[in-house]
């Protein structure tokens, strides 16, 4: 976008100063920065905020977005002070489960680059020697965590952006955003409108009426969170400058759901523990008296609410014994489902952008990540797990928001597994076979409201025919949760007989038209112009040649495609690309649809797949009739099909879609007819065993939008000589250069220890990358993990990756640890014997 674009952020707390300044750092000065409370002090989360800064998360996009945090917030000074308190943050245990979950945690930050390190109860008491001993187990400690001083950094960017020409409204409510032509044009007040050509909401839990103003649902709920301050403490008498200095270090008591900062000699104590406070923002209206205790975030204190959490502190930290509670507070924060940030444009409105639901703890990265957004059209942070149009259509209803958001208010501080569903709400999107795998017994977990069956009860009857090099492994507690030894029968049972796949969830995009050869081969890089009937495994890049998806495009006419995608983020950007398409050139328009809900899919695969169709079909699927890697509509069982040539488990076999009223019957067909060959119903955690096994990346998890193909071992899909599509300049140049980094597989030495991903990996010593993906390798008989490696460490190596605090072996290996020559996928081996 140009620079010389006229710019409205709506919001002057945290997150919009940090952005009008990110901008104005990058060239921009048209800019203009509204907000409905007094500018001295706002009265949204900021100006009552805590600014505890835990930069330490399972999430290496937060994670970097609070390392630049700290870091910004230490450059902002005033009078030699800077807007950051760096004393430093200690977590304590006093469980043991919490005392293992601090070990996960340590890996976190070993992976994302925070130094920490784990302390003794002893080594806690010396670094805050308030705690009671006997309560406390051990700790995790982080010297770069502290204290944001959130209002009084606002002031300072204010102040800043003011002299390089940003214009500040302060006490000016948006009443509605002007729009024509399919994107904004202004932002409405009481005393006129603002001429805009982006609009970036910034009104963090006002952000859901902000989005009402342009039809957008904002999935954001408000909720009130308890905050006191105690009378003064005795044993902190003079330690700090009032009212707000602090030398101890940040707490978090996170058995109990509490934390806990210094106030000069008071403490300030937060609680996530009482009953959710659920909000309408629109319910709390906006003063021009606005003061520390008087604002709109900051509701009157419910004491019956606090009282376990008064009870515990005063355990936990002795010296509050004789303090008393002096003032407290309801604040208002946001949380949204899954509990990440709402980040990105509108997908029906050009120019409107959002960034809400952030809290002080990331602000300055998010407001970084969005100035990079607007000014180079990506961030360098992915942001795939923030993305506005992450969620399903379901997901955005009211009361799913508000159901979701008040759990992850509830779980803030819960020890949560990688794979943890949540109870509720739950069945809300199921495919058409969903009773036949009930009837199977199938194990569901919940992935973006889709119920995934993960493995199926009926199979544990052939456990015991389980040849000795198929037998699972014992597993440690932690790994064993949310699985069963009953994958490894499916896992056989796909390698050596034929297994049914429910691939449903999957995304399915139609793209059809005039301009739809024109609009793939621009977007993708494979090349799509190949006759009917073709598959094209392509990914899509950005300008910088980060990958922002990988696809199956297969061709099923002239003017006709269908797509295999990740999520509704693509359905998004593949339609504004079409829109923008047929706006330039209206002969070349293309349609873009997301055809999942109407559809479903069945993934049969193994050596005896053919075998299956054969004895329900009079269509050809030899190798000559449908070879590997392409198309055809066929009937099976008098019910129409397409049938696509490919795996995503490394066997012969197809994915085969049908409109989702003959789901059943395409089950009930395939599965009878499967009976002679031994079939099963398999599970996802087959699936993923299966796909680690053939080397198949998973998007959003392997590869993001902070890597390139050649570094993500995926340049096999950018067609030789193709021009045009988005990247290739980039990607061209880089081709030249030695990737600093790559995506290795790993295969773990002693064939019994898993792990589960994110876990730092080590090389001669040092921290030098993280685990992506990994499973048992049923076919091989041991582990396998994805990491990504600096350059340096190659193939033959040996690294070690560390495991609750234990470091375990693994060999750097040569990939795919299955099939490299592909005869299995091209039907060329009918062998089962594996």
């Amino acid at each position: 976008m140009a620079s010389k674009s006229r710019v409205v952020i709506i919001g002057a707390g945290i997150v919009g100063t940090n952005l009008a300044d990110e901008l104005v750092s990058r060239g921009w000065t048209n800019i203009t920065v509204v907000e409905q409370g007094p500018l001295s002090i706002p009265g949204g989360s900021t100006s009552h905020a805590p600014g505890l800064v835990f930069q330490t998360s399972p999430s290496k996009t937060m994670s970097l977005f609070a390392r630049y945090t700290v870091s910004k917030l230490l450059s902002l000074e005033e009078d030699g002070q800077a807007c950051f308190n760096q004393v430093g943050g200690l977590e304590v245990a006093t469980t043991p489960a919490r005392l293992e979950e601090l070990k996960r945690k340590l890996g976190y930050a070993s992976s994302w680059g925070i130094e920490a390190r784990l302390v003794s109860a002893d080594e806690c008491l010396k670094l805050y020697p308030l705690l009671n001993r006997n309560l406390v187990l051990g700790g995790l400690h982080i010297p770069s965590d502290g204290l944001a001083l959130a209002a009084r950094a606002v002031q300072l960017l204010i102040t800043r952006t003011r002299k390089a020409g940003v214009c500040y409204l302060g006490s000016t409510p948006v009443t509605s955003i002007q729009q024509g032509g399919g994107r904004v044009t202004g932002v409405v007040t009481p005393n006129g409108t603002i001429p805009a050509d982006i609009v970036i909401s910034c009104a963090g839990f006002w952000g859901v009426e902000v989005g009402a103003m342009v039809g957008l649902p904002i999935p954001l709920l408000p909720l009130a969170h308890q905050y006191v301050k105690t009378t003064a403490v005795p044993a902190l008498a003079g330690r700090n400058n009032s009212p707000n200095g602090a030398s101890l270090p940040i707490l978090r008591h996170q058995d109990q759901d509490l934390y806990y900062r210094e106030h000069g000699d008071q403490y300030g104590i937060g609680y996530y523990g009482h009953r959710p406070m659920p909000i309408v923002a629109s319910s709390l209206g906006v003063t021009k008296d606005v003061d520390e205790k008087h604002m709109p975030s900051r509701l009157d204190f419910t004491s019956k609410d606090f009282d376990p959490a008064w009870k515990i502190s005063r355990e936990l930290l002795p010296a509050l014994q004789k303090s008393e509670i002096a003032d407290g507070f309801n604040g208002i924060f946001s949380f949204t489902p899954d509990g990440g940030p709402l980040l990105g444009p509108s997908p029906a409105l050009d120019g409107f952008y959002v960034a809400e639901a952030v809290w002080v703890t990331h602000s300055a990265g998010v407001a970084r990540a969005m100035a990079e957004v607007l000014t180079t059209g990506r961030s360098s942070i992915d942001l795939s797990e923030c993305e506005l149009s992450r969620f399903e259509d379901v997901q955005l209803s009211p009361a799913y928001v508000s159901e979701t958001s008040q759990q992850n208010f509830t779980e803030v501080y819960d020890i949560i597994h990688p794979l943890e569903p949540r109870e509720s709400p739950r069945n809300l999107r199921v495919s058409p076979f969903y009773t036949r795998q009930r009837e199977l017994g199938a194990f569901f977990l919940e992935t973006g409201a889709w119920e995934r069956p993960h493995w199926y009860k009926a199979n544990a009857k052939l456990l015991k025919d389980l040849p000795p090099r198929w037998r699972p492994v014992e597993r440690d507690a932690w790994s064993a949760r949310y699985y069963s030894p009953i994958v490894a029968v499916e896992a056989w049972k796909t390698r050596t007989a034929v297994a049914m796949y429910d691939t449903t969830p999957i995304r399915r995009i139609e793209v059809s038209g005039p301009g739809a050869v024109d609009l793939l081969q621009r977007l993708s890089t494979g090349d799509v112009s190949k006759e009917p009937g073709t598959i094209t495994f392509a990914l899509l890049l950005n300008d910088h040649a980060g990958i922002r998806s990988d696809v199956i495009i297969a061709r099923l006419e002239e003017d006709l495609f269908q797509i295999g995608a990740n999520s509704f983020v693509d359905v998004v950007y593949l339609t504004q690309e079409a829109l923008r398409q047929g706006q330039h050139t209206p002969s070349r328009w293309a349609q873009v649809r997301d055809i999942t809900s109407g559809t479903c899919s069945i993934g049969l695969w193994g050596p005896r797949a053919r075998d299956v169709v054969n004895s329900v079909s009079t269509d050809d699927f030899t190798n000559k009739g449908l070879p590997y890697f392409h198309a055809k509509r066929a009937k099976i069982a008098g019910i129409p099909v397409t049938l696509l040539r490919m795996s995503y488990v490394g066997e012969l076999g197809w994915d085969i879609h049908t409109s989702a009223d003959h789901g059943q019957r395409l089950w009930d067909a395939l599965w009878q007819a499967g009976q002679p060959q031994g079939v099963i119903a398999a599970g996802r955690s087959a699936f993923n065993a299966l796909r680690l096994e053939k080397g198949f990346r998973s998007w959003g998890v392997d590869m993001t939008t902070e890597h390139d193909p050649h570094e993500a071992g995926v340049a096999f899909a950018i067609q030789a000589g193709k021009q045009g599509y988005v990247g290739q300049a980039t990607f061209e140049r880089r081709s030249k250069q030695t990737p600093v980094r790559r995506l290795r597989c790993l295969t773990i030495k002693d064939g019994r220890s898993v792990v589960l991903g994110k876990e730092p990996v080590y090389f001669d010593g040092r921290a030098v990358g993280y685990i992506t993906n990994a499973a048992f390798g049923y076919t091989i008989g041991k582990p396998i993990a994805y990491a990504w490696l600096p350059s340096r460490v190659v193939e033959g190596d040996t690294v070690e990756i560390e495991y609750f605090g234990r470091r375990i072996q693994a060999s750097v290996t040569p990939e795919p640890v299955y099939d490299p020559q592909m005869s299995r996928l091209h039907g060329n081996d009918r062998s089962s014997r594996l």
